[in-house]
């Protein structure tokens, strides 16, 4: 196996991981937008009001999008394991 096969396998992983992680945390850095202009307009210095929305924006996210998250995440291992006998040969 070279370097650059390895290289090359591990751009992948850290593809995978940017794609799925970038889809759970957007939703909870626009909601904590929202809240945090809501704040501003109004004045309102409470730091815990944006943890709630954003915790049950990204649990929502989580289980709206868990089904494309474990085939992704599936999907990868399937075609890593399959390309076994092409990265060791």
């Amino acid at each position: 196996m070279t370097p650059e096969i390895v290289v090359e396998v591990f751009s992948q992983a850290l593809y995978v991981i940017i794609l799925l992680v970038a889809a759970v945390i957007t939703p909870g850095l626009i909601v904590g937008l929202m809240v945090a202009v809501f704040q501003a307009a109004t004045s309102i210095n409470e730091q815990t009001l944006s943890f709630l929305p954003r915790l049950l924006v990204t649990l929502f996210t989580l289980i709206v999008l868990a089904n494309w998250i474990f085939s992704t995440l599936i999907s990868f291992a399937t075609e890593l394991y399959l390309s076994i006998p092409e990265l060791i040969g």
